[in-house]
């Protein structure tokens, strides 16, 4: 039987990927003020046109139980869901999204929906995507995928250069006294989602361009050898800068696949203009990496 993949436009999951790999997206919504808008109604510059011409500073809100039961009920009954979520740790959607399965549960007891908590965004479940494809292609039943893909989110590694960290201090995705520090030190912030999927501060480091050649140093730090890995990166509207880093990762480190695709009004809420995004299966969990 089919598997029936879906996710949360937390994953900034580009419409071809969309079609080619048959995953049904929940929308996140995006506030200004009264204002409320689903978040795959607007473009990236859209939304980041509003939020310079306008004085409400945006937030994010997650999907409702009942938009996650309605998607989770229009697939056939007899096919399995495996659901991808942006984390726990920065959203109500997986909470909603378990609430939704609980009650079509009720209703239908015989229906498999499995959800999957990556405690990650953006990049990094475009990772986990990729791999529940893989496998699907692969003929694995929904067991076997569920149980990989739950043993791959400790070694998912989700990093973030930011050009501001205002807008995640404003959103209360990262602490005032982290923000702080950071400004009165004027060093540079790189951000990662931690072991409980929220984010935090990796590492302190002078000069942006210090900074940007740090970001992707890390990656020899998490693996020793990428040829049979995947490396995504996700960017706010600032393409020419992506490329440019991506050209440098692909010099360093050739992984077996690239994917590129540009963050959402959701993850743009908090990253900003100019933010990088970058995720890739580290050979070392979280714990062991400690």
């Amino acid at each position: 039987m089919t598997i029936q993949l879906t996710t949360d436009s937390g994953a900034d999951l580009p419409l071809h990927l969309q079609d080619e790999w048959n995953v049904k997206v929940v929308s996140l919504f995006v506030r200004f003020g009264e204002e409320q808008f689903k978040s795959t109604s607007l473009s990236t510059k859209e939304f980041l046109d509003r939020v310079e011409q306008g004085n409400v500073f945006p937030q994010s809100a997650a999907p409702s139980p009942q938009d996650y039961y309605e998607t989770f009920k229009e697939v056939d009954a007899s096919q399995p869901i495996v659901h991808i979520s942006i984390s726990s740790g920065v959203s109500a959607s997986f909470n909603h999204a378990v609430m939704a399965k609980e009650q079509l549960l009720e209703e239908e007891p015989d229906r498999e929906i499995y959800l999957i908590d990556t405690k990650s965004a953006s990049s990094g479940m475009i990772l986990m995507l990729d791999d529940a494809v893989k496998l699907i292609e692969e003929k694995h039943d929904v067991k076997e995928v569920v149980a990989h893909l739950e043993k791959r989110v400790p070694y998912l590694r989700t990093v973030f250069l930011l050009e501001t960290i205002d807008n995640l201090i404003r959103g209360g995705r990262l602490s005032k006294t982290k923000g702080a520090i950071a400004k009165t030190l004027k060093v540079n912030l790189i951000l990662h989602a931690s072991e409980e999927g929220k984010i935090d501060v990796l590492e302190k480091v002078r000069g942006a361009k210090k900074a940007h050649r740090r970001f992707h140093e890390l990656i020899g730090e998490y693996i020793k050898d990428p040829a049979e890995k995947t490396f995504t990166m996700t960017h706010g509207y600032a393409k020419e800068k992506c490329d440019e880093v991506l050209d440098i990762v692909k010099k360093h480190y050739p992984f077996q696949k690239f994917y590129q695709a540009e963050t959402g009004p959701v993850i743009a809420a908090h990253a900003g203009k100019g933010a990088l995004v970058m995720s890739f299966f580290s050979d070392m969990t979280h714990t062991n990496k400690k």
